[in-house]
């Protein structure tokens, strides 16, 4: 494992893990979506993972300028894709496994913000969701075996 000490003024010095990452982080996308989607999905289930898990997120960047930036996840994001099955075999070796998942149900692209996301996915079994996508974090060998039989994103 690679290590990088920081400093900055307004931050003690800090070890910060770097590559090869410990950990993945994997958003898995149901096939079929419009490029839309896609996009809106991974970005919705990436910021549930960064902010179920904050130390994922790095530190602030700045320009040579002076100008500063929000903070980023600090690792790769992985996208995937697989047939609807493969979405609801991951959720379940997720959930059993106990790591950190954020789901996305077709439901949501017709609902008009986050209580309405959550009553609707609420309102359901999870062995039922309509899954479009899910999004989960933790060991590099737990997660593969989540995501197995999905492939990576064209």
């Amino acid at each position: 494992m690679t290590t990088v000490q920081t400093t900055t003024e307004s931050q003690p010095t800090t070890t910060e893990v770097g590559p090869p990452w410990p950990t993945k982080i994997v958003v898995l996308l149901r096939e079929g979506l419009l490029p839309w989607q896609e996009l809106n999905v991974t970005a919705f289930l990436a910021g549930a993972v960064a902010a179920a898990i904050p130390e994922l997120i790095g530190r602030p960047y700045e320009d040579a300028d002076g100008t500063r930036y929000l903070a980023t996840i600090r690792q790769p994001v992985l996208v995937m894709t697989g047939p609807a099955d493969v979405l609801a075999r991951a959720r379940e070796r997720a959930v059993q496994r106990a790591l950190p998942t954020s789901v996305f149900t077709a439901d949501l692209f017709a609902t008009g913000g986050d209580a309405e996301n959550r009553a609707a996915v609420q309102a359901v079994r999870g062995a039922d969701l309509d899954l479009v996508g899910i999004a989960l974090h933790g060991p590099k060998n737990a997660v593969d075996k989540v995501v197995k039989g999905a492939r990576m994103h064209p």
